[in-house]
């Protein structure tokens, strides 16, 4: 893909609109030492020819991170990137701790509590809305930090 920008330009952006800082330092969902100040979209590192990206946020973060090469080709800057999880432990997790959780509540509700069938119902079907629920909201999450780094860095197909 190519960006309208020229290299001079993309790599300004590149600081203007990132806060500088490994993505491996993350406990959980949260920043270690969020940096107080002015906020920038995008999290992460990025040198001459690379960038490792993801969403600058502590209320709504994404388990996705962008990488990606960015080089100069006829003044015009080529941008390869790809959008993948930042680690796979996220990814276990938000789509199949629903399912383990939802078989367990009906051992539980099989097993344990057999007179309360109305419970497990009621129980069953907010579990299904969960499960549904977050791979939607991670897939959101995912889509929109793809829009929000084609609008930025200005990256057309």
């Amino acid at each position: 893909m190519q960006s309208k920008l020229n290299l001079s330009e993309f790599r300004t952006k590149l600081q203007d609109n990132t806060e500088i800082g490994s993505l491996k330092s993350t406990l959980g969902q949260v920043r270690v030492f969020p940096v107080s100040g002015a906020i920038k979209p995008f999290y992460g590192l990025f040198d001459d020819k690379s960038f490792h990206l993801t969403i600058n946020s502590i209320q709504s973060p994404t388990p996705y991170i962008i990488k990606g090469k960015y080089k100069n080709i006829n003044n015009t800057v080529k941008v390869d990137y790809v959008i993948e999880l930042n680690n796979k432990f996220q990814l276990l997790w938000t789509r199949y701790f629903p399912i383990v959780c939802i078989i367990a509540i009906n051992i539980f509700f099989l097993f344990f509590a057999r007179g309360l069938r109305r419970a497990s119902t009621i129980v069953n079907l907010f579990l299904l809305f969960m499960a549904f629920y977050s791979r939607w909201n991670t897939e959101r999450k995912r889509q929109k930090l793809e829009k929000k780094f084609l609008r930025i860095f200005e990256i057309r197909a």
